[in-house]
């Protein structure tokens, strides 16, 4: 790949085909010059032969001429995991670091990244991560979030792209979408979630009897994911051409996805 313009890291793990479909997009934008930068390395918490994705991971690296670095994450230390995660992530990543920092990226995207960052990786990087709830909205993983959401019959709901800290999900926020949630199609769901509500006697025996297949949560969950991964080209367009400066940021940019 072409070396130009703005240089960003990649950090995934290599889960699953979202991660490999995510990088692809990625990269199809930098060569279409809508993203106006390249990625300078990736780094990839599995090694070689670990699993199916993170290989073809691998594949699309060697394919692109990325420089890709592997760490195991499940074979580095595995004593010391089980005995003290907080240790284990200090060490882990003080070595990626090692392994990272010479490629001189200035804004490292986790991307389907499945570990807890180590606070002096966030306080060293600029490190961007996407969390699905608005700026001031719900912690957790989506699924709590959407509960959340549910629960306190939010009307609008969204996601961002955020600075990692330290504090798990709440850097600050950099850009986000957001869509609503009430009035049109929306008002039947929630009229169904009531019934069920009314029914069942409280959220946790909703929950238990449907779960997520709830058609108000399926339904949350759809339209956030459709937009999550243009959020993440569109984050990364904006900062590869100085509309976002991480440097002075004063407020988080909504784009309309």
């Amino acid at each position: 790949m072409e070396q130009r313009g703005y240089r960003f890291g990649w950090w995934t793990t290599g889960r699953d085909e979202a991660a490999l479909e995510l990088l692809k997009t990625v990269l199809d934008a930098m060569d279409s010059k809508k993203i106006e930068g390249h990625i300078a390395y990736i780094f990839l918490s599995r090694a070689p032969g670990e699993g199916k994705w993170s290989d073809e991971i691998l594949q699309v690296a060697n394919e692109w001429d990325i420089p890709c670095v592997t760490l195991s994450a499940k074979d580095f230390m595995p004593e010391l995991r089980a005995s003290s995660r907080a240790r284990w992530r200090d060490s882990y990543h003080k070595k990626a670091l090692g392994l990272i920092l010479p490629y001189g990226a200035k804004v490292h995207i986790l991307a389907g990244y499945m570990w807890v960052v180590s606070a002096e990786a966030c306080s060293r990087l600029r490190l961007l991560n996407l969390h699905p709830a608005l700026p001031g909205g719900p912690e957790g993983t989506w699924q709590e979030v959407i509960w959340k959401l549910i629960e306190k019959g939010a009307d609008r709901t969204g996601a961002m792209m955020h600075l990692v800290t330290p504090e798990l999900d709440k850097g600050p926020p950099v850009a986000y979408f957001s869509f609503p949630i009430k009035g049109g199609k929306w008002d039947r769901l929630w009229q169904e979630y009531e019934d069920h509500l009314k029914r069942l006697g409280t959220l946790e025996r909703v929950k238990d009897e449907l779960g997520e297949g709830l058609p108000l949560f399926k339904e949350i969950r759809a339209e956030g994911v459709k937009r999550e991964l243009p959020l993440i080209v569109a984050t990364m367009e904006a900062i590869s051409k100085g509309e976002i400066d991480l440097e002075d940021l004063k407020a988080p940019v909504e784009l309309r996805l």
